[in-house]
């Protein structure tokens, strides 16, 4: 069993790090581990097809594939994504999307203004953040009453998942990656039940992942 417990700050360093390092290849074709978040996207489309929008927050965009694929089927809504890694919003701000903005923030506390966005999405960046309930708490801020948070992440059982967390992402984490924990579905429930955010929808998917729909009523 591997315990090397980081600070706050040594997680989030570590993260930016692995993904100003990941932003030269991350879309590519040759993007190694983080090929596989690519198949997190039509889901989310999935769920935003389903609701009326104008606003929509990517909290922890990457490089802005999500939102690309976004502007195809909905050209005139209102984007704006947050990444902790400069390089990645580098390279999102370089494709020069229309009405789009990029900024390098902290999905702990999303720097907006209360009741900003109709949808807040996030991808395969949840599991990076060493404090879940204050992004659950700034994600409420932001959503507009009626909003909807749609998340996908990496889930298992309760063996696998301990087995992740005590060996997998600490020996992670010595080879230069910001992963902090894999949750479970009933963590990320109480997550949103402090948060006064109610679960649309809360499953474990195919290939490990966790698929969350909430809303601020």
């Amino acid at each position: 069993m591997v315990n090397m417990m980081k600070t706050d700050k040594e997680y989030k360093e570590l993260s930016i790090k692995e993904f100003n390092k990941a932003a030269e290849k991350y879309e590519s074709g040759n993007a190694g581990i983080y090929e596989m978040c690519k198949r997190d996207y039509p889901p989310i489309l999935e769920e935003i097809r389903k609701t009326e929008f104008e606003t929509l927050l990517d909290a922890g965009c990457g490089t802005a594939p999500m939102i690309s694929l976004l502007q195809e089927e909905y050209s005139n809504k209102k984007y704006t994504g947050i990444d902790l890694s400069p390089k990645m919003i580098e390279k999102a701000k370089m494709k020069n999307l229309p009405n789009t903005e990029f900024i390098v923030g902290d999905c702990e506390n999303l720097p907006f203004e209360e009741n900003s966005f109709d949808i807040v999405i996030n991808s395969q960046s949840f599991h990076h953040y060493p404090n879940p309930q204050d992004f659950f708490n700034s994600v409420y801020k932001v959503l507009k009453p009626g909003g909807k948070l749609i998340l996908r992440d990496n889930a298992a059982n309760k063996l696998f998942t301990w087995f992740a967390n005590k060996v997998e992402l600490p020996l992670a984490n010595l080879t230069g990656h910001g992963d902090v924990k894999m949750h479970t579905l009933e963590e990320v429930r109480g997550y949103c039940k402090k948060a006064n955010l109610k679960v649309e929808k809360l499953e474990q998917q195919s290939r490990f992942r966790m698929h969350l729909v909430a809303v601020k009523e």
